[in-house]
């Protein structure tokens, strides 16, 4: 049993009708294709009816985005094809910092009062010295020393005025001089020091 009665032979499309509706349709197409997507796509306006819509320019809008993604790519590929320079063939060319090749440092003494200044020095690097007194006379002693080593004496004198000289380090650690003032005035003692140390500070 049926729901519905089933078509007669009258009732379907005749291949003429079929024909003509193919024909419709790719005419309608075709109106489509030059009055809308060729100038909404592509900025191509055939009949001017695009441009009229608004269309055209949406067109060349887009087809000028698309070159210039175009490029964008090409010289993106262009870049990473470039071969890399070594690093070996790289000269770097650096300018000699300025530096002061030596320090003064100035201990003023009361009579009886002591003082030591120490150089940080690595075992057998060499700092070249000078010191003197602006009056009277002073005792000192030139020594180093470290975490192992309490004392190591290089050179010492008394009622002094002046020593200069070269200081080696025998070892790794502080390298420096102690004065006593042993006049019966004040005194200033003024120390020049230059070479291969990494800091310089009045210990005592």
């Amino acid at each position: 049993m049926y729901n519905a009665n089933l078509p007669k032979n009258i009732e379907l499309p005749s291949s003429k009708q079929l024909i003509k509706s193919t024909v419709v349709a790719l005419v309608t197409a075709f109106i489509l294709l030059v009055t809308a997507i060729l100038p909404a796509e592509y900025g191509f306006d055939p009949t001017g009816i695009g441009q009229t819509l608004g269309l055209t320019k949406m067109g060349e809008i887009k087809m000028q985005l698309a070159s210039e993604a175009e490029k964008n790519i090409l010289q993106d590929t262009a870049e990473i094809s470039q071969p890399v320079a070594k690093e070996v063939d790289a000269v770097i060319i650096t300018k000699p910092a300025e530096v002061d090749p030596s320090e003064t440092r100035f201990v003023e003494l009361q009579p009886g009062e002591a003082a030591e200044i120490k150089l940080a020095m690595k075992k057998g690097a060499i700092a070249t010295y000078q010191w003197s007194v602006d009056s009277g006379h002073v005792n000192y002693d030139t020594h180093g020393d470290n975490a192992n080593t309490n004392y190591f004496g290089y050179n010492k004198g008394r009622a002094s005025t002046e020593d200069k000289g070269e200081l080696q380090a025998a070892f790794d650690g502080k390298h420096g001089w102690f004065w006593r003032n042993r006049s019966n005035q004040t005194v200033v003692v003024t120390l020049v020091v230059s070479g291969d140390y990494s800091d310089i500070q009045k210990v005592l």
